[in-house]
């Protein structure tokens, strides 16, 4: 079974007849708020592909509908009905965080100097403080214009093999990459799934190669939704969330 296909397996139960109250769709992120407040996000991808000036097709308007609709169109072949999905399914994941630690995930993850890093999607903020910590590092992004010394992410899936530890964008569930990733990266020590659109749902990871799930909650849904129609990103979240952490073996 698929990530997607697991996330929507251990997700569905808490939908029930809950509707969406309000949908985003920002220039960065796309936020999903339930009638009962809880509130997530998840990346906007495939902004730049739409025809037309309509982002999404099918039945509009968004909200008012069951969230169960939303959290299906996750395994969807369209970027923004799937970034939808997601953002609904960490609506409904990232209320509650079981056993996770709170704080950046650098607090979270031991790494060693002997350690290779394979990381999937440029996270800048971290880049220099990991490469002080171990061996090896290499970055794998569809933006090579991010950064210098980057990788295509088409090679990403041939070198994890070959890492210690794996840091991988939750933007691979939503580009539906995450199955192939988690598999190449079987055999690394630690694999952690970053971002502010991980679905913190322990669960849906059982049986991967995931060992940390490293995301956030909502704890201001008001200033989260302005945010993100403001087409801003995760460094202004700040105020609005909370980051945790969970180590899979130790749920």
């Amino acid at each position: 079974m698929t990530v997607r296909k697991r996330l929507q397996h251990v997700l569905e139960g808490q939908c029930g007849d809950l509707k969406v109250r309000d949908v985003r769709i920002g220039l960065g992120y796309t936020a999903v708020q339930l009638e009962d407040g809880r509130t997530g996000v998840a990346y906007t991808m495939g902004r730049n592909k739409f025809r037309g000036c309509s982002a999404l097709a099918g039945n509009r308007p968004v909200a008012g509908r069951l969230a169960t609709e939303l959290l299906r169109g996750l395994d969807s072949d369209s970027p923004i009905e799937s970034s939808l999905g997601l953002a609904a399914a960490n609506a409904l994941a990232n209320a509650t965080t079981p056993r996770a630690v709170e704080g950046d995930v650098l607090q979270a993850v031991e790494f060693f100097a002997s350690d290779r890093v394979g990381m999937v999607g440029f996270f800048s903020p971290l880049v220099e403080v990991i490469r002080e910590r171990v061996s090896e590092i290499e970055i794998f992004e569809e933006d090579l214009q991010l950064s210098e010394n980057l990788r295509p992410a088409s090679e990403a899936a041939t070198r994890l093999p070959f890492c210690d530890v794996a840091v991988i964008t939750s933007t691979t569930i939503i580009n539906n990459t995450v199955d192939k990733l988690l598999k190449a990266a079987a055999r690394c020590r630690e694999t952690i799934l970053l971002g502010s659109s991980t679905p913190l749902a322990p669960k849906a990871f059982e049986g991967t190669s995931v060992t940390f799930l490293s995301g956030i909650t909502v704890n201001d849904p008001g200033g989260i939704l302005r945010v993100v129609s403001e087409g801003r990103g995760t460094r202004c979240f700040r105020p609005f969330v909370t980051k945790w952490n969970i180590h899979l073996t130790m749920v």
